[in-house]
């Protein structure tokens, strides 16, 4: 499903994203949403997880994991698409775990829905953070994805209104920006931020960063 024969190498930086088949929507509610950021806590381990498995009222972060496979340093959800930015751990496997992941999540999806088949559109791609330059620039490439929601022409036009944006961002549940304003939800679990360079040592220091991109006006990369 999501497996790929790619030598990730430990202690190395890689932006993961994949989206629905002909770009169909992958998260349909906020359930959706939800499960997919407790599956990407959940399955983050050496021991296979199964959902059915869990107790009566037990949540998905309340999930006892054995030895990661991944730190993961920022996601975004869109509705057809995800970002991760990830490093495997010494005994991880990058593969592995989204293969888990991809897995866990059409399993859910499909009987939610009713539906057969694939979801995702082929294999995960995978970008290599092969400079700091590059991975500083994908915390906010990353977190920057729902502004296409409010403006989608904001990369060729520039924002119209950044204090409109700035808040649209802090209150978009389905990323990690939240995390990096200090918030305080059960999501955090999800990251391993302290494995990640120290770009920003403060959440002002972050929505700075953020800003002066919305502030740029080239393109920043693929979407």
């Amino acid at each position: 499903m999501s497996i790929r024969k790619v030598n990730f190498v430990n202690g190395e930086y890689y932006h993961i994203y994949n989206r629905g088949n002909s770009k169909q929507v992958i998260f349909r509610d906020e359930e959706d949403y939800k499960r997919f950021i407790g599956l990407m806590y959940a399955c983050n381990q050496k021991e296979n997880f199964k959902s059915d498995n869990l107790k009566k009222d037990q949540g998905l972060f309340n999930v006892e994991r054995t030895t990661r496979l991944v730190e993961i340093g920022a996601y975004c959800l869109m509705s057809n698409h995800f970002h991760i930015l990830i490093t495997q751990t010494e005994f991880g496997d990058i593969s592995n775990f989204m293969k888990k992941l991809t897995t866990g999540y059409v399993m859910y999806f499909n009987k939610k829905y009713k539906r057969t088949g694939g979801l995702f559109e082929g294999k995960f791609k995978s970008e290599h953070a092969d400079t700091d330059n590059y991975l500083r620039y994908l915390f906010s490439y990353i977190h920057l994805n729902p502004v296409k929601l409010i403006q989608k022409d904001w990369k060729e036009k520039g924002i119209k209104d950044k204090s409109k944006v700035l808040d649209f961002l802090k209150n978009y549940n389905y990323s990690s920006y939240q995390e990096y304003l200090g918030v305080n939800r059960v999501e955090n679990k999800v990251l391993d931020i302290e494995n990640f360079p120290k770009y920003f040592h403060n959440k002002d220091s972050f929505t700075k960063e953020i800003f002066e991109w919305l502030s740029y006006n080239s393109p920043l990369g693929k979407t």
